[in-house]
């Protein structure tokens, strides 16, 4: 086993600037790269994998599985990743053979073999076309400027609303709406998929959007609901506190893995807008260690996945992706203003999931762990994506807040 090297004693030498552990980033980034090639179909589109990296037998084919993939490896092809770009073109096409509806316009969620299985039009789907057309763009993909001009054109038209300045959420195949629901998740990804759209194109509409939504959750929602962000709203945007969906994907309450998210894409903005005079950097910290202090189990590590709205923990299962965004998160206030307490949780972070996470034997990470600390398949069948850890050992790499594509492409 390959441990992230251990912490000095008097931390003088820390470890986004040891070659040691920046060598051991860039090692795990290519086992995860060569785990996930195996999910490249033949057949079209990509498969699922077990923990042992064999395709998994299901046939669906979700949306956001296709378009991280493009992304995750288009950042593999900046570095020179071998396949790497075989995978993005195959994404590519597969997105515009097989996702995009012809009949009625927008992107389908679910896709089996050549037929329609889900064919729900998602807000959450459409921004992460978005950011795989973007990241496409900044490697000179030949299909990468007729996919955002595309996406772009259907999310102006059903998902944005310009009062509020907010991505509404979802609906059905042929554009009828069948919910009224609104959600943070969505325009989360949003802002992650309109930072990535303005680096690559230079349209400052993406990074004024990004700043909208970047104000309603960090800066009215977060100062109100005690550094913590309420998933769910009504039709027009009050939090909707008695709302309790799917518990995987829109569990009540809050979720602290989405504060670390949106506290590094707070920072990636303001980097981007110049760094403007404001609260932007002080509210990043705020979100940040309040989802540290709230969610962190002092006793076995791993963060609880979702609290109450009072920062009491309700689902207590631990998976990897929150601790993936936690580690890219505390990795930017590192670059920013270093404390040393970001340095602790920083290390802890990358000890714990090189110990009950990493996959030592085959590459990936377990998505989940059980009560004993090991992995388990509660919620999760196999090794779910690349795109959360792979962000996690490439991002700390870059030295800067923002375009990390750019950086990695240099390297």
């Amino acid at each position: 086993m390959t441990r992230a090297p251990l912490p000095d004693t008097d931390m003088a030498q820390p470890w986004l600037r040891d070659p040691r552990h920046r060598a051991w980033l860039r090692t795990q980034a290519d086992r995860q790269f060569a785990f996930f090639r195996a999910s490249l179909n033949p057949q079209g589109g990509f498969h699922t994998l077990n923990h042992d990296g064999t395709p998994r037998t299901d046939a669906l084919q979700e949306l956001h599985s296709t378009t991280r993939l493009v992304h995750s490896y288009a950042l593999g092809q900046t570095l020179g990743v071998p396949g790497a770009a075989e995978i993005v073109d195959h994404g590519m096409r597969y997105l515009w053979s097989h996702h995009r509806d012809r009949d009625h316009g927008g992107y389908v969620w679910g896709v089996s073999a050549d037929a329609v299985a889900d064919g729900r039009k998602l807000a959450y789907g459409h921004v992460f076309v978005l950011l795989a057309g973007a990241s496409a763009q900044e490697i000179g993909h030949p299909d990468a400027p007729r996919l955002i001009a595309d996406v772009r054109e259907i999310l102006d038209r059903h998902f944005w609303e310009e009062d509020p300045g907010l991505f509404c959420d979802e609906w059905n195949h042929d554009w009828t709406p069948f919910s009224t629901y609104r959600g943070m998740n969505a325009n989360m990804h949003g802002v992650e998929a309109l930072l990535a759209a303005h680096e690559a194109t230079g349209d400052a509409l993406f990074l004024t959007r990004a700043g909208r939504i970047l104000d309603m959750f960090t800066a009215r929602m977060a100062a109100a609901h005690g550094w913590r962000i309420p998933e769910h709203y009504t039709a027009d945007w009050q939090v909707d506190r008695g709302y309790s969906g799917n518990p995987m994907f829109r569990p009540a309450g809050t979720t602290p893995g989405h504060s670390f998210e949106f506290g590094r894409l707070l920072l990636h903005w303001w980097d981007l807008a110049g760094r403007p005079q404001g609260e932007a950097p002080a509210n990043a910290r705020r979100l940040i260690e309040q989802a540290l202090a709230d969610a962190w189990d002092p006793m076995r590590g791993g963060f609880a996945y979702t609290l109450d709205f009072d920062g009491r923990v309700a689902i207590p299962a631990r998976y990897w992706w929150p601790v993936t965004e936690a580690i890219g998160a505390v990795a930017m206030l590192l670059k920013l203003d270093p404390r040393p307490s970001d340095e602790e949780w920083y290390r802890r972070m990358w000890l714990f999931a090189d110990a009950r996470l990493l996959d030592h034997d085959r590459g990936g990470w377990f998505p989940e762990l059980g009560d004993d600390d090991r992995p388990a398949m509660t919620q999760f069948q196999g090794k779910p994506d690349i795109y959360h850890a792979l962000q996690a050992t490439l991002f700390p790499l870059t030295p800067g807040l923002s375009r990390h594509m750019a950086w990695l492409a240099g390297t």
